[in-house]
């Protein structure tokens, strides 16, 4: 499942990678239990008459929030989720193993497994749409975080500019997310600047119209783009300079308009970040941004992420340590 702010999608998908089927609904935002119910409804549409157990190995749901150690989610755009117990309703509603996952780690683990990063250890997915986040592996463990907050990457610094929003959405966000290409046209409109995106309703364009006008050759619309991109390479290349990934990929609503924008990010990573790891990563688009995050959490079911056996392997060896510590104790 991918549980978004506006959408749900879900998918029967094959040890493979293969989705066997599918389908994508409005997310029911009625009560704080209301998309909850709707997943099992999904999920249960999907076996037809069989019973789960019999049809389903697992089942792995993508949520756009926090997805703490207890199995509580935090996702601000669904009404009432702010210690939602997702992991414990859904197993006992489903009766078979559930894991449930940020979109931004399910991004990168759905890559790594089929997409751009494919095999890759040590990758990043960068998510541009309404907000910007980071899915980060490295040395084939997810990075989490002291608090599962790893990865807030639309909390990037990369200007000296006073940013109006950046207390409340951070600076790259406020500058590079699908919203601030959008207000950004608005505002140069408002200031008298020509351009064709003016022949539309002003409070209603969006960075898809500024696209569309940026394909047109609209001088207005190519420079948002142009600056965007650039103050997006700024960011790219803090992360590259701190984790020397050997990919990132570039997911989310604005990657089909990633051409607009590319070629700045690419120059700008090159002039700011560390020199080495600038000449040896690759920055890509996505090919599977529209099932990345059901592939992601496929793999969760099929092929648990070296994170997870690693953590395993430490309790195992913290209670052998234990049990060693014992028998010297008693031998004394």
């Amino acid at each position: 499942m991918d549980l978004g702010g506006t959408k749900c999608s879900a998918a029967v998908i094959d040890r493979r990678g293969k989705i066997i089927s599918a389908r994508t609904e409005s997310v029911d935002l009625s009560s704080s239990s209301a998309p909850l119910l709707q997943i099992v409804r999904l999920a249960k549409d999907l076996a037809g008459d069989k019973k789960l157990q019999f049809v389903y190995s697992g089942a792995a749901i993508a949520v756009p929030g926090l997805v703490r150690r207890n199995g509580t989610v935090w996702a601000p755009n669904l009404p009432g989720w702010e210690s939602m117990p997702l992991t414990k309703r859904l197993k006992r509603s489903l009766g078979i193993p559930v894991h449930v996952e940020s979109d931004r780690n399910a991004a990168v683990l759905g890559e790594s497994w089929l997409g751009a990063a494919r095999g890759k250890s040590d990758a990043i997915v960068l998510m541009i749409g309404t907000g910007i986040g980071a899915g980060i592996l490295s040395g084939g463990r997810i990075i989490r975080g002291a608090h599962e907050l790893s990865g807030c990457a639309g909390w990037l610094t990369i200007t000296r500019e006073n940013v109006q929003t950046a207390e409340s959405n951070g600076e790259l966000e406020s500058l590079v997310a699908g919203p601030a290409i959008a207000k950004s046209a608005q505002q140069r409109l408002r200031n008298g600047e020509a351009s064709s995106l003016a022949n539309l309703d002003l409070s209603k364009i969006t960075a898809h119209d500024v696209a569309a006008a940026a394909r047109e050759g609209d001088r207005l619309a190519v420079d948002i783009f142009n600056r965007a991109g650039r103050l997006l390479g700024f960011g790219v290349a803090n992360l590259i300079s701190l984790l020397d990934p050997e990919v990132i990929v570039l997911g989310g609503g604005m990657a089909t308009v990633a051409d607009l924008y590319l070629e700045p990010l690419r120059q700008a990573m090159l002039e700011r970040a560390q020199p080495l790891a600038a000449e040896k990563v690759r920055v890509v688009v996505s090919k599977i941004a529209d099932t990345v995050n059901l592939l992601g959490c496929a793999r969760l079911i099929w092929e648990p992420p070296v994170f997870s056996r690693t953590v395993a392997m430490q309790k195992k060896s913290t209670r052998s340590l234990t049990r060693t510590t014992r028998i010297r104790e008693k031998t004394k």
